[in-house]
């Protein structure tokens, strides 16, 4: 069975998602959070040298990185679900989106939150961070005007890998209301609602 190492607070909820929309068991193993540091504990470094989070064990191997994990879970486990079919222009752009997530669009969500712990001494940073979340949160903003999903007609694996990327970015999505609306309605799933109830408590789905 596919075991999630899963840390509260962090992207591994969109693979718990993820697994709920696959209808596929698994186990979760619950790590904690640093309360003064925000860090993964030290123990997740027994599953991976890294000691991040996701990571997933499955067949005798362990895989990490959100990307790779959506991807492994739908190609091994989908059955044509969540994907376009290859090849396709929508296969390109959707996995085009499985990239852009960690790639570009969470630098300058990370970025703003670091800086902003420096006070004034990341003021001359601010206007630079700024236009980069303009850049890219206007970017899917206009990626999902006149659509639900960001591929094709239905949800993909590229609406769940950019879920984070939405949800980091919930103190800014008034001012992109198409993203704003995106997000309002993934959170709304039945498989969402119940990976929450596994998952444990997750401030950013509020």
């Amino acid at each position: 069975m596919i075991v999630v190492h899963h840390l509260n607070e962090s992207r591994s909820q969109r693979v718990l998602w993820l697994l709920e929309e696959l209808e596929v068991p698994y186990d979760i193993r619950h790590y904690a959070r640093d309360p003064k540091t925000r860090l993964a504990p030290a123990e997740l470094t027994t599953v991976h040298p890294l000691g991040k989070s996701p990571v997933i064990e499955d067949r005798g191997q362990i895989i990490i990185e959100s990307g790779a994990i959506v991807d492994y879970l739908i190609r091994h486990y989908g059955e044509g679900r969540l994907q376009p079919q290859q090849p396709s222009l929508d296969f390109e752009r959707y996995n085009q989106w499985l990239h852009y997530a960690e790639g570009s669009a969470m630098l300058p969500l990370l970025l703003k939150m670091y800086v902003s712990r420096l006070g004034e001494a990341g003021a001359p940073l601010a206007p630079r961070i700024d236009s980069e979340l303009a850049n890219h949160l206007g970017f899917i903003d206009r990626a999902l005007e006149g659509r639900e999903w960001l591929v094709g007609d239905t949800l993909t694996g590229a609406d769940i890998q950019m879920s984070f990327v939405g949800e980091a970015a919930r103190g800014l999505r008034a001012s992109y209301p198409n993203m704003n609306a995106w997000v309002q309605r993934f959170q709304q799933r039945q498989a969402y609602r119940r990976a929450l109830e596994r998952g444990g408590p997750y401030s950013f789905a509020t």
